[in-house]
């Protein structure tokens, strides 16, 4: 029996070299790109806060059968982060990936309760 994983991978870095003209358009669109309604989703969801700092997080949510999928998971992440950058002509710099896999987080308080009354 194949059992799927679930990945996220948090993929960072920071705008660099922005001109007038992108800094302005990041501007008008900041809204549909604040951190509060951040998710981590298939395509990949993008925040920033351009006014306070350059830096921008891409969250992405992948899948996988076996552990080291993890691995392609954070590379397709990484091109799907640059392609979405590279498509727009922003710069960016300090590119770096976080990955990981749901199946082996720690259990939360609630969780630990509803498993333990699953097993009573």
């Amino acid at each position: 029996m194949t059992t799927t994983r679930t990945f996220r991978i948090t993929v960072r870095g920071a705008f660099d070299g922005l001109d007038a003209e992108q800094r302005a358009e990041l501007l008008a669109r900041a809204s549909e790109h604040d951190v509060l309604h951040a998710a981590y989703t298939t395509e990949g969801h993008l925040s920033y806060d351009i006014a306070a700092r350059p830096a921008f997080t891409f969250r992405f949510q992948d899948s996988g059968e076996a552990e080291e999928d993890i691995l392609e998971a954070t590379e397709r992440a990484e091109a799907a982060a640059k392609a979405w950058l590279d498509e727009r002509g922003y710069a960016f710099k300090n590119l770096r990936s976080q990955a990981e896999d749901l199946s082996q987080a720690p259990l939360g308080k609630r969780q630990r309760r509803a498993a333990a009354r699953k097993d009573a």
